[in-house]
């Protein structure tokens, strides 16, 4: 089991990326864009500098749902290497089956 602070720190971090994604967007997208003005630009640089570091979509770490293990992660099912084999052989995940031989 992760520690609890890990975890807590991790689902802060995805609830400021939810609030702040549209924002974080719109200066990215003035950044980005190379038909305005340099320093028009340049401002929105300094405005997505000062917005909270935890807002960046990269920050946020994939977690296991069960334990909160950062590592092994399966995406598509949301929980570790550890807990996939333990619930595919006990039946619990449709469609899984582990090989035996």
């Amino acid at each position: 089991m992760a520690k609890k602070s890990a975890i807590d720190k991790n689902i802060k971090r995805r609830a400021k990326v939810a609030k702040f994604a549209t924002k974080r967007a719109a200066l990215k997208a003035t950044i980005m864009d190379r038909t305005l003005p340099v320093d028009e630009r340049f401002k929105a640089t300094l405005a997505l500098a000062e917005m909270p570091r935890d807002s960046a979509k990269n920050r946020v770490r994939n977690r296991c749902e069960i334990t909160g293990r950062p590592r092994a992660y399966y995406r598509k099912l949301r929980m570790s290497r550890i807990h996939l084999r333990e619930f595919g052989s006990n039946g619990l995940i449709p469609g899984l089956v582990k090989s035996s031989w």
